[in-house]
């Protein structure tokens, strides 16, 4: 029998072969194909820093265990290597060959060293001594001490040769004859990625890139030497570190350990743009890399930095016509939230409805004289944030505000060490998250005095509370003021704030301790209420799909005729459309304009469907190693509007991609049919003409006055 499950590595491998798509389509404006170029190098990035650094601690603990798709770590080095090298290199040539030139032919020209005309010669040569050649320190590697490569950053090499007749008297700068003489240039982070240079034509902006400028110059740091080769390189270094909770030191000290690590861990893959056999074989050595640790690229190693290009297209005709993100036709702009709520539930919709109305909530609440005490989970929250500011000017008015802020969050560790420590500063009490268990719940509570009571009202969503990434991530929240989910939320706080055996919570799921279970119960439920007549049907989208009891489950009700239909961005173990095990299963992913991030869990359950939204993946870390929530949607609007959503992913046959039981993913539809269809749907593209229409309904203020008339 075939095998039931796909690598996790291996499947998100073909997540980003999926961001590559996008880049290779022709259709797409440019620039929206080089932002997707560059997100393709960004998630490499992460990807080694983390998924391959812990495949080869695995291979060094142990080497013979193999995972779930019956790989071992070295197997799985190997297949990770082959088809990373693959998607590299059709990105490097979909950059180099097809988006560049193409860019070039709008105006923007990236020209090459060996292209420069006189005059930019003689301007990048000023350019160089002036602005450049003062920020960079020669480094030499003939010390006994090897110089320490630092994480991500791109840095080039030199082999040198002594110019003949040209002689010291000081100590031997020159170095040993029989070895070679090798130095490295870290190019600094501050200096600009691209310079303009004067440009050959009226019509076009013509750049060089910082990489090419120190290639070509740097050999003037090392007077009395001639370049014989050099290369640009960037090293992925071990960031899978974590911190050890149980050592009894101060958490936050610990955590600032764990950073110190990650900048002097093992390197894990090293990018170049060499030839040079020499310079190539002489830092595998000094890194201890193997051959299939090298991404050699014939175009630049970290195209990220050409993103500044996208300031040069003033006009904005090279990108995505610019959608705006409305604010929600059934919210008061100028008024308090608190009489909406009450009658009501509130789904807010980001990016395509504005984030201003989570900002909004909380900044009334912290402004209210009635408003008691706001108690908050804060994982990942930007810089310059808002949502800080209004907490802080909550606790510096006498209220009661406590928040958990995740320090665990990775690679914003120090960022989130900083926030903490500025909302102590302000008075709030800060909780630093719970022992070995992240807090990736996302969940705001504002307790407020009215008439003779105490209500509460709670804010509920499946992404962070981060302004920026609420424009460019699809996220749901719930505003509600339903007592039943109030009392579900305050025993929450209690759990993860102090000392209390879990308490029983009707209509909140929390992991790791009821998620899972609900959602097996669910997966089950729908297995005994399907019948041949009337099949069960479970609708879910997220990010990933990973957890093998749920897959498992998932199976079952495949195989007891349920109707299983998924929408998955990144990583999918679960082996779609194989007879007698999971033909009834269908798998889609739609990777767009905006990242996919909202998760979502219909089932069909006998005729009285239930649907739910959360912050957990059905991922084993989010499901047992997390503390996360699942919250239902019970206002019947809601309901609606939610399910809704979910409907429109599967219904484009545009961006959607589907997943075949060979672990290939095949467009909905092909290029030329995509052309031909006069019925295309684009779910991304349905759902802002959604909230457009909507803003369009609102009445329109005028400016016109009547004036009534008096005696």
């Amino acid at each position: 029998m075939e095998n039931r499950f796909f690598n996790r590595e291996l499947s998100w491998l073909e997540f980003n072969a999926r961001v590559l798509h996008l880049a290779l389509r022709k259709d797409l404006p440019l620039m929206e194909r080089l932002q997707f170029l560059t997100i393709v190098t960004s998630n490499f990035d992460e990807f080694f820093q983390v998924r391959v650094a812990a495949t080869k601690r695995m291979l060094d603990s142990d080497p013979d265990k193999a995972d779930a798709s019956g790989l071992t770590p070295q197997m799985l080095l190997n297949g990770i290597s082959a088809r990373a090298h693959q998607i590299i290199r059709e990105q490097q040539n979909c950059l180099m060959n097809d988006v560049l030139p193409s860019l070039a032919d709008k105006g923007l020209v990236y020209v090459k060293p060996e292209n420069y005309t006189p005059q930019q010669t003689e301007y990048i040569q000023n350019l160089f001594r002036t602005e450049i050649y003062p920020l960079l320190t020669p480094l030499r590697t003939d010390t006994q001490a090897f110089p320490h490569i630092k994480n991500l950053a791109v840095y080039a090499a030199f082999l040198l040769k002594p110019i003949t007749g040209i002689k010291t008297n000081s100590i031997e700068l020159q170095g040993d004859d029989d070895k070679p003489r090798i130095a490295l240039v870290e190019i600094p982070s501050v200096l600009q990625k691209i310079y303009w240079l004067p440009a050959t034509s009226k019509k076009n902006k013509e750049f060089a890139l910082i990489d090419d400028i120190i290639s070509l110059y740097g050999t003037q740091l090392f007077p009395g030497f001639t370049e014989e080769e050099a290369m640009i390189f960037k090293v992925a270094r071990d960031a899978d570190f974590a911190v050890d909770e149980d050592s009894g030191t101060n958490f936050i000290h610990a955590m600032e350990d764990v950073l110190i690590q990650r900048k002097s861990s093992f390197p894990v893959q090293m990018t170049c743009n060499t030839t040079s056999t020499k310079l190539l074989n002489f830092l595998m050595e000094k890194l201890e890399l193997k051959p299939e640790d090298i991404y050699k690229v014939e175009g630049i190693v970290d195209p990220c930095g050409l993103m500044v290009l996208r300031d040069a297209d003033e006009d904005e005709k090279l990108s995505f016509e610019k959608w705006q993100h409305f604010y929600p036709h059934d919210l008061p702009e100028e008024e308090p939230y608190w009489d909406t709520l009450k009658l009501h539930d509130k789904l807010l919709h980001v990016p395509y409805e504005s984030y201003e109305p989570v900002v909004k909530f909380l900044s009334d609440a912290a402004d209210d004289p009635d408003v008691l005490a706001i108690k908050m989970t804060l994982y990942r929250t930007g810089r310059n944030s808002p949502i800080i500011t209004a907490l802080e000017r909550a606790a510096q008015q006498g209220k009661q505000v406590i928040v958990l802020v995740e320090l665990k969050a990775r690679f914003d560790e120090e960022r989130n060490i900083a926030w903490a420590n500025e909302l102590e500063q302000a008075g709030v009490t800060v909780i630093y998250g719970l022992v070995n268990l992240k807090v990736h719940a996302k969940i705001l509570m504002v307790i407020r005095r009215e008439s003779d009571t105490i209500r509460r009202y709670v804010h509920l969503a499946t992404g962070n509370y981060n302004t920026k990434t609420a424009k460019l991530y699809s996220d749901l929240s719930l505003f509600t003021a339903n007592p039943e989910i109030a009392n579900d939320a305050t025993s929450f706080f209690n759990l993860v704030t102090g000392y209390s055996t879990l308490q029983k919570m009707d209509y909140l799921g929390m992991a790791p301790v009821t998620i899972k279970a609900r959602i097996l119960n669910m997966i089950q439920r729908e297995i005994d209420r399907s019948t041949p007549e009337n099949p069960g049907l479970i609708i879910a989208k997220m990010n990933s799909l990973t957890h093998e009891e749920v897959i498992a489950a998932l199976y079952k009700a495949s195989q007891a005729g349920v109707k299983v239909l998924l929408n998955i961005r990144g990583i999918c173990m679960l082996v779609p459309g194989v007879k007698g095990l999971s033909e009834n299963i269908k798998v889609i992913s739609i990777v767009d304009r905006y990242l996919e991030h909202s998760r979502i869990f219909y089932f069909q359950n006998g005729g009285a469907p239930e649907l739910y939204c959360s912050s957990a993946d059905l991922m084993s870390r989010n499901l047992d190693r997390r503390i996360e929530l699942m919250f239902p949607i019970l206002d019947k609007a809601v309901f609606a509007d939610v399910k809704s959503i979910l409907d429109t992913y599967f219904e484009d046959n545009t961006n959607a991609m589907e997943l075949k039981s060979n672990g290939e993913w095949v467009p909905i539809l092909k290029p030329s049919e995509r052309k031909r269809k006069t019925e295309a749907i684009q779910a991304q593209e349905k759902l802002y003409l959604k909230y457009k229409k909507l803003e369009e309904s609102k009445p329109k203020s005028t400016e016109k006055q009547f004036e009534v008339r008096r005696k």
